[in-house]
């Protein structure tokens, strides 16, 4: 059985509360692969392998707080994209690994640029997926987007929602998706956010307070001085369609402020690394960009 045919270790780290994902040999040197929100490690179900293959390296993805197998964040409030940097350290820590190399997607990807400005000799290298920086809001706008997350974490907890079957569940990921996807490349991140219930159907694993607004985000301006922090090299994988950065103003500005950025463009949509059709070419510039081994 060749390496892409293997399926991955099941891994649970820091003290149990991230669960995830890993591909490769354990003595292999090791890349840390983010998820993008409201997915998990399973999002790298089809890279992962072609990459351990090709650069004889070992991938441990994990799933993020409150996302897949891992550990809903304790009490009620919400989740911030800076509380995911201690899901990083933690498992860095646990791992033995003191300058890491970053494989990530999306939020992931604005995860990754956190820890890589605040704490840089922690990271070695990135790979990022269409993401780069954080959602901004700008600083005039700051009291009305405390008060949608506030509006919205007062009202009554719903549950997560249930399904018929994993197809019905695949199905509305498809058509309520922030971003285009098909079904094909969203199954495998569906599955594994879901649970069987003992009276029948299928729910959500995830919890809900991920979809909740955030209190507050950083403006435009702290995003690009944070970004102006990381001294890692970085590669920067954009989707020709439907990227959250592209040509655009902020796009740009972002792309301008890394210091160390190599930037390529492939097609495909957001999620073009968990695709059937494009994860192929996705493979070759990451190998091409790291040189195979």
């Amino acid at each position: 059985m060749s390496v892409v045919d293997q399926p991955p270790e099941a891994i649970t780290l820091a003290d149990g509360r991230i669960a995830g994902l890993a591909w490769g040999r354990r003595d292999a040197p090791t890349w840390l692969a983010l998820h993008g929100w409201l997915d998990n490690a399973a999002s790298f179900t089809l890279l992962a392998p072609m990459l351990v293959q090709r650069l004889d390296i070992r991938i441990v993805a994990i799933d993020f707080s409150g996302h897949g197998e891992s550990a809903w964040l304790p009490g009620k409030y919400d989740y911030a994209l800076w509380d995911y940097c201690h899901d990083v350290l933690d498992v860095l820590d646990e791992l033995g690994i003191e300058r890491a190399t970053l494989l990530a997607h999306s939020m992931g990807a604005g995860v990754s640029c956190l820890v890589a400005s605040a704490m840089p000799e922690r990271i070695e290298r990135m790979t990022l997926i269409d993401g780069l920086g954080a959602l901004t809001t700008p600083a005039e706008e700051t009291p009305q987007q405390l008060a949608r997350s506030l509006r919205v974490h007062r009202r009554l907890r719903t549950g997560s929602p249930r399904y018929a079957d994993l197809e019905s569940a695949v199905a509305a990921r498809v058509a309520g998706g922030v971003t285009k996807v098909d079904a094909d490349t969203v199954r495998p991140i569906v599955a594994r956010n879901l649970v069987v219930l003992e009276e029948g159907g299928m729910q959500l694993r995830t919890d809900p307070r991920l979809v909740r607004p955030s209190p507050v985000h950083l403006t435009s301006e702290q995003v690009t001085a944070m970004l102006g922090a990381i001294e890692c090299r970085v590669t920067l994988i954009e989707a020709a369609e439907g990227s959250i950065l592209g040509e655009s103003e902020s796009g740009k500005a972002r792309r301008a402020a890394v210091q160390h950025l190599t930037r390529h463009v492939l097609a495909g949509g957001h999620h073009l690394h968990a695709s059937p059709a494009h994860v192929q070419a996705v493979a070759e510039t990451i190998v091409g960009a790291h040189g195979s081994i």
